[in-house]
């Protein structure tokens, strides 16, 4: 079994492990970004699908080299208003979406053949001013604005907590996106995704809720810029 393999399996195996646990599932998004199409393509073919990329123009390369696969691409770095259509048209996900302007141009863009494009709104939950994200009392204005487009599909939040060494900032960042989320579910239908937790901090995200964990070095080694 090659080292890919190996990788592949074990984190599957964990986010199981983690996730049932707490009686839920959880899905495994592979964060690719800077990784080369061919490193996309092995772990393809070890049955991922679903794939992260910070980069608007990045990513699109890749989709074009890889288009004979049947992949599911995300793009979780920070949306410019000047991307908005690349994103509508080429992507299946948009997990960053932060501020309403993007609302409308998203959903003017977005072809109807593709159907809804799934959107998570980024919250800032640690309120730190080098990331993306809303603050968590901007979440309902912002759900609302893109539950009126029929073009867009809420279905959740995305954060990237501050890597903490102290574990208890860790776990309160966690617990707060859980009940932004229970309270995100009971105002809307179909809300069922909570985008948390990376190579270091997984399990932790999973014993607070979260239901997709964004993937990258566990699975691809360290990043190559």
């Amino acid at each position: 079994m090659s080292s890919s393999e190996t990788s592949f399996t074990e984190i599957h195996a964990r986010i199981a492990h983690a996730a049932a646990q707490h009686g839920q599932s959880a899905r495994l998004l592979a964060v690719s970004k800077t990784k080369p199409a061919d490193a996309v393509r092995r772990l393809a073919g070890l049955g991922q699908r679903a794939f992260g990329e910070n980069y608007v123009q990045e990513a699109l390369a890749k989709q074009g080299e890889l288009a004979d696969l049947a992949l599911e691409w995300h793009l979780i770095g920070p949306l410019q208003s000047n991307k908005c259509r690349e994103v509508a048209e080429h992507f299946d996900w948009l997990q960053s979406l932060d501020r309403a302007k993007l609302i409308a141009p998203l959903a003017r863009w977005r072809p109807p053949a593709r159907g809804p494009l799934q959107v998570l709104i980024q919250v800032n939950i640690d309120d730190e001013a080098s990331k993306s994200g809303c603050r968590p009392e901007q979440l309902p204005e912002l759900a609302e604005a893109i539950a009126a487009q029929p073009a867009l599909c809420l279905r959740g939040l995305m954060a990237i907590p501050a890597p903490h060494a102290d574990r208890a900032l860790r776990v309160r960042a966690f617990a707060a996106m859980r009940g932004l989320f229970d309270t995100l579910r009971t105002g809307h239908a179909g809300i069922d995704t909570l985008s948390m937790g990376m190579s270091d901090d997984f399990e932790l995200a999973l014993a607070h809720g979260a239901t997709m964990v964004r993937i990258g070095s566990a699975l691809f080694g360290a990043r190559s810029a």
